[in-house]
């Protein structure tokens, strides 16, 4: 009985599915990379974004490697929502975002407000705000601003505090974590 077939699938292939579930799950991570490493086979992030009404939640990295039709996909979903332009996102913000996401330990997706930003639009948003960077990493595919309704600004920014991979922004009075994959840094807007 220890190898009972229903349907097609054994006893055993059951248990081992469960196993790699409870590795997936179990998230003990001490930063972006070093965890990921070791927290399983499968990457997945969770967003939505206010400005266009899109959503996205999707496995995008199985037993390391990046899936490249997802991350066309993500970049297509990060891209410069003003001007439609869309950039290659550097993964390794994926993987920020996804291990804080993993952290905060909450279902609710994040909301993007911001992701790639092209020259034109930073300087526009530069133009009306002392706190954008003129060679803001959001321009190099490099960055994303994240907000969520169950966890406070000072939660999620711990959360990509931890994982000691980037940069990280904490802006209280809008509401949203910057979160980088530049130099390990933290500031507040």
């Amino acid at each position: 009985m220890a190898n009972m077939n229903l349907n097609g699938i054994t006893r055993r292939g059951l248990l081992g599915v469960f196993a790699a579930t409870a590795v997936v799950a179990a998230p003990t991570y001490s930063n972006a990379f070093g965890l990921l490493k070791g927290a399983g086979d499968i990457r997945r992030i969770r967003m939505y974004s206010g400005r266009t009404g899109e959503s996205i939640d999707t496995i995008y990295w199985v037993e390391g490697e990046y899936i490249p039709e997802v991350t066309k996909e993500i970049n297509h979903f990060m891209r410069d929502w003003r001007s439609d332009d869309v950039a290659k996102m550097d993964p390794r913000n994926y993987d920020i975002i996804a291990a804080a996401h993993r952290l905060l330990d909450v279902r609710e997706p994040y909301m993007l407000l911001s992701g790639y930003r092209s020259p034109k639009t930073n300087a526009m948003l530069r133009s009306r705000s002392g706190g954008v960077a003129r060679n803001s990493l959001h321009m190099k595919g490099m960055a994303a601003d994240l907000r969520m309704k169950s966890r406070s600004v000072s939660q999620m920014a711990k959360a990509a505090e931890a994982c000691s991979a980037g940069g990280v922004g904490h802006y209280y009075g809008s509401n949203f974590v910057h979160m980088d994959c530049g130099p390990v840094r933290t500031w507040g807007g």
